[in-house]
Order: C-alpha cells, then sequence, then structure tokens
C-alpha cells in the first residue's frame, strides 16, 4: 500500500534551500564535525547546511527521493521511514551531537528524539504554533505547538540555551514559530556550565 500524498505545505517546504535563521545562529554549539540527524528533512537544506560545515549527516524522512543525492555529494546517511506509523523509533540507540526538527511536528517522538542526544549534544527546533492559522498552513492545532510547549518538553531534561516565539516575517515560510536551542549537559545535581550564546547576524 503506497503511502498518501503529503499535505500541501509539506511539498511547499521540499522546495526550500535556506537554512533556518535559528539553525544558522545556534550551530556553533554543535561539536566540531560532529554527528546530526535531521528529522523529516524534507529536500535536504540543512543536510547540505550541516554537512558543509563538516557534520557527518543522518537524515529521515518519509519520502527520500529528494534526499538521496546527498548521499553521493555529502556522505549523508538517508534513512526512509514512516515517524508516524507506530512503528519503533527507525535509529534504535543511536544517538548525535545534534538533532535538528524543522517545520515538522508529531508530539509522540518528544521522547525519542531527545533520547537520540549524545551527552553535550544540542537539540535545535523550529516549527509552527497556535495563532499560524490566520497565516497560513498548517492550521490544524495537530501540528501547532501551543504557548511553551518546548520549554515543557525539555524541563529537567535539557539545559534551554534560547527559547522564542511569534510572528516570524522573514525567510521562505514565514508564520508563527517557536524554536528552543537545548543542551543535553544538566548534571545530577547543581547548576549546568552556561554556554556562549552565538551573536545575532
Amino acid at each position: 500500500m503506497s503511502n498518501p500524498p503529503p499535505p500541501k505545505h509539506a511539498s511547499r517546504h521540499l522546495g526550500m534551500v535556506e537554512p533556518a535563521a535559528w539553525f544558522q545562529r545556534f550551530q556553533p554549539l554543535i561539536a566540531s564535525g560532529g554527528t546530526v540527524l535531521d528529522v523529516a528533512a524534507g529536500g535536504g537544506r540543512h543536510v547540505r547546511f550541516f554537512a558543509d560545515l563538516g557534520h557527518r549527516m543522518t537524515a529521515v524522512d518519509r519520502n527520500t527521493a529528494p534526499l538521496q543525492t546527498f548521499h553521493e555529494s555529502h556522505n549523508a546517511e538517508i534513512i526512509e521511514a514512516d515517524l508516524e506509523d507506530g512503528a519503533a523509533w527507525p535509529l534504535g540507540e543511536q544517538q548525535f551531537d545534534a538533532v535538528v526538527v524543522c517545520n515538522y511536528l508529531f508530539r509522540p517522538l518528544f521522547d525519542d528524539l531527545i533520547g537520540a542526544l549524545a551527552p553535550g549534544g544540542v537539540l535545535l527546533y523550529e516549527t509552527f504554533a497556535r495563532g499560524n492559522e490566520v497565516y497560513n498552513r498548517p492550521r490544524n492545532p495537530d501540528h501547532l505547538l501551543k504557548s511553551g510547549e518546548l520549554l515543557a518538553l525539555v524541563k529537567d531534561r535539557l539545559q534551554v540555551v534560547a527559547y522564542a516565539h511569534g510572528i516570524v516575517e522573514t525567510g521562505e515560510c514565514p508564520g508563527v514559530k517557536q524554536m528552543i536551542c537545548a543542551v543535553n549537559n544538566l548534571p545530577l545535581d547543581g547548576e549546568p556550565a552556561p554556554k556562549r550564546l552565538p551573536e545575532i547576524t
């Protein structure tokens, strides 16, 4: 049985080429030459971005046709998997120096995303939030974060370096967005060592 076609807003994302500004700002926190997992990688704009910076890339998506070129050009590992079909997390116990997710939301994966972070690993997450239905797709509340939802996700699990929620009017995919940068470095007790905030360019 073939997979249903992606929603229209998903096909729009396949045509994007510029990396998210949030990812560009906080990528310096990722270990040099580290491993990066791009979840729901779409057309591969972030595979290219992080690979060009010297990171070793793994990309997972239901439709991997747009990603295959990166296997040859950037030595990326491409994994075809429907992340919403109830099957086991396709990466098993594998961990990465960063997990990045852009314009994708499937809440049952939250624990798997955090579990895929190596010690010191960085979670970069950006997607649409409530209020976006006024501006553009997606409009289904199942695909829109509630206020503070990403903060609740990482509470007592990761150190929050930066968080933002609001209207984004620039870039290829404007709308109401929620973004977080968080690091897997919470000690058993006490405070985690603070991270240097990259400059806004």
